[in-house]
């Protein structure tokens, strides 16, 4: 236990000066750096889920997350983004940091919006599970409503897995009330395929507020992972995957 809190502490140390476009907000210092600026956010929860699946063995450790961004006035940026992780079929695994850069903006004149990043998922501390996956949103609003699209597909083998690919595809509805209370989702399925591969449906539902300039969230996160699952159909498999709730702090700078 005493090595766990100490891994998280260090990683919470690390990441206090971590966030990026689309885990940040709109704050951002006023100190300018080749015509760009720098942003950063820091979130605690009580789980880590990531498309349906807990990066924290269910909670079994701290779910301690951020990032560190520098944003060009083009809309050009990069960063590292960095949280704590733990699978249960690597017990070497305690963080994951993954280095980005991409480009936010709006096609031509219209009102459509766009984020398109490469990841770069690193696992400190173990070989031959890095992989990258090239993230592409599209958003509009349709009064009311945002509508946010994103496919998202590996550009090598996922986890290392040899032969193993993945495309997620999901769509992100929110809405923000006149109380700034926002409501947003996601429904998504994650392909995989590969020889035993098998993908998932994932989706989840949540409220948040920025509260005294902490953003607080309550989120639902489930999926439709089961026995039959050809990859995460054990007992520890359909563990990870189950339906939860997830009450999370951040704090962007």
């Amino acid at each position: 236990m005493n090595k766990v809190i100490k891994t998280a502490n260090r990683v919470l140390i690390g990441t206090m000066l971590l966030s990026c476009p689309f885990l940040a907000s709109s704050e951002q210092s006023k100190e300018k750096l080749f015509n760009g600026t720098f942003s950063g956010s820091l979130e605690m929860a009580t789980d880590y889920v990531f498309r349906g699946e807990s990066e924290v063995a269910d909670g079994d450790i701290p779910a301690i997350k951020g990032s560190f961004t520098w944003t060009h006035e083009s809309g050009v940026y990069a960063g590292v983004f960095g949280a704590t992780n733990k699978f249960e079929s690597t017990p070497d695994i305690r963080a994951v940091l993954a280095p980005y850069i991409g480009k936010f903006g709006t096609f031509g004149d219209s009102d459509i919006s766009y984020n398109f990043f490469v990841f770069h998922y690193t696992y400190p501390g173990v070989e031959d599970m890095d992989y990258t996956e090239l993230w592409m949103k599209v958003a509009k609003d349709f009064g009311p409503v945002k509508i946010e699209l994103e496919v998202t597909p590996t550009l090598n083998d996922w986890f290392g897995v040899d032969g193993w690919s993945g495309i997620n595809y999901a769509v992100h509805p929110s809405k923000t009330f006149d109380n700034g209370i926002k409501l947003s989702g996601s429904v998504g399925y994650q392909e995989l395929s590969g020889e035993g591969a098998e993908g998932w449906a994932h989706w989840n539902l949540g409220l948040s507020k920025n509260v005294y300039g902490l953003n607080i969230d309550v989120r639902y996160h489930d999926s439709d992972v089961d026995s039959s699952h050809k990859v995460y159909g054990s007992e520890q498999g359909q563990k990870i995957f189950d339906e939860r709730f997830v009450f999370s702090v951040s704090k962007s700078f």
